[in-house]
C-alpha cells in the first residue's frame, strides 16, 4: 500500500477562508491578524492576504 504525502506548496498570497485553516485559527481572529498586520490586499470583491507581512507581524507576539 502507497502511502499519501499531502504536498504542502508555499503560497504567498491566501484567502481568509485558507489562512484561518493554515494558522489553526477562526476565521475571524485570522481576519482581524491581518487587518491588524496591514498584510490585506483587496481587489474589486477578491481579498487576499500576504503571507509574508502577516509572518513578519505574528512574530511580534513570540514570548521570550
Amino acid at each position: 500500500m502507497q502511502r499519501m504525502v499531502k504536498q504542502i506548496n508555499k503560497k504567498r498570497l491566501v484567502r481568509y477562508k485558507e489562512g484561518a485553516e493554515m494558522y489553526s485559527m477562526g476565521m475571524n481572529k485570522f481576519q482581524a491578524l491581518a487587518k491588524d498586520a496591514g498584510a490585506v490586499l483587496k481587489i474589486d470583491r477578491l481579498v487576499l492576504v500576504d503571507l509574508d507581512t502577516f509572518d513578519k507581524y505574528l512574530e511580534s507576539f513570540r514570548v521570550k
